[in-house]
């Protein structure tokens, strides 16, 4: 065994209680509106019923196989949703019989470069960056494709919020021109949501002064009239957010129109919908959209080993689903595998023909 997994062992126990008593504060995800609602997803036959004599041939690992095992899972930093989520995922399968870890990382391009790496076995990442990657396109333009990069399943949606303060006048994306914006720190999911959007409405870089920040930071120089807006992308509502408008007549600004539009026909795995009324200090809802979380696996684990992950998955759900309310709306074996464009790995595969969501 690798000395950092040796070391990563003896830290599993500190992140996996951090992650414990992170659950079920901050973000949650409200019921959303318009063309598309998260959670929404092809019925899928009844698990129970589903023929258990699928194509694929992975079947699982023994007790004692899956006890040889080590699992780390890649999640986000400790102030932000990926890491609790993560967190259970490597509690629930080390209940299951693996030996587990929960690693903080920068989350999305970390997690992907990780995986990649070999680093972590499973890691949550954002779609539309992982679609990059593995295309080798818009942020990741240049670099070789990273065709090696798998999927096991999909998880919660992250909206893509735009926010600022009633002061600085921008009420829609095309007044962003000649101000300062916090896109998110270089390279990061919100980054590349944000050059993606802005993009969409014909705008670049040359026409705003991008503040690489996190959006935590970014909305603290907000507070203190150094940013004029910030893309945040989380679940709802984000707490950071939800603060900046307890103290400040807070904008939340439309993604909407033929920009949007122009967005999801550029990038279908992104889908239109609402930041509903009353989710901060909006009175109406706000058009915008959302991009799926998923769950990465490292391609070369054995077919065997991911089917296993995933049975040891659902059938300690409940923990996953009490880390955050995220979670617990949005991660369930019905919701299927419909909305991920990244190939499956052949083990997830055979799992989700198994139970009936393949055909």
């Amino acid at each position: 065994m690798k000395l950092k997994k040796i070391m990563a062992l003896t830290l599993a126990g500190c992140l996996v209680l951090s992650a414990t008593a992170c659950g079920g504060s901050g973000d949650t995800t409200a019921t959303t509106a318009g063309t598309t609602t998260a959670g929404d997803s092809t019925t899928a036959a009844d698990p129970a019923e589903a023929d258990t004599e699928a194509e694929g041939s992975a079947k699982g690992l023994t007790a004692e196989e899956r006890a040889k095992e080590f699992i780390t899972v890649g999640t986000g930093p400790t102030s932000g949703i990926y890491f609790p989520i993560g967190g259970a995922f490597a509690t629930a399968l080390s209940d299951y019989g693996y030996q587990t870890s929960a690693e903080a990382t920068n989350a999305t391009g970390q997690n992907i470069q990780n995986i990649l790496n070999g680093d972590c076995e499973i890691a949550i990442a954002m779609q539309d960056a992982v679609m990059q990657a593995y295309t080798a396109t818009g942020a990741y333009e240049g670099q070789e494709a990273a065709s090696g990069l798998k999927a096991l399943m999909r998880l919660w949606p992250n909206y893509v919020q735009l926010v600022t303060t009633a002061d600085t006048g921008i009420t829609s994306v095309e007044d962003l021109k000649g101000k300062r914006v916090g896109v998110g720190a270089a390279n990061s999911g919100v980054e590349i949501n944000a050059r993606m959007i802005l993009d969409a409405y014909g705008i670049t870089y040359d026409d705003i002064t991008p503040d690489y920040l996190a959006y935590g930071e970014a909305i603290d120089n907000m507070k203190n009239g150094q940013c004029d807006a910030v893309f945040v992308t989380s679940g709802l509502p984000n707490a950071t957010v939800m603060d900046l408008g307890v103290s400040y007549d807070m904008v939340v600004i439309p993604i909407d129109g033929a920009g949007r539009d122009k967005l999801i026909n550029d990038y279908p795995y992104y889908a239109a919908s609402v930041i509903p009324a009353n989710t901060y200090n909006n009175t109406e809802d706000v058009q915008g959209v959302f991009v799926y979380n998923i769950m990465l696996v490292r391609e070369d684990l054995s077919d065997d080993m991911v089917y296993d992950i995933l049975n040891g998955v659902f059938e300690n759900i409940s923990t996953i689903k009490a880390s955050h309310n995220a979670a617990d709306k949005n991660i369930d074996i019905t919701f299927g595998v419909d909305d991920i464009q990244l190939p499956l790995h052949p083990g997830a595969e055979a799992f989700w023909k198994d139970n009936g969501y393949i055909k």
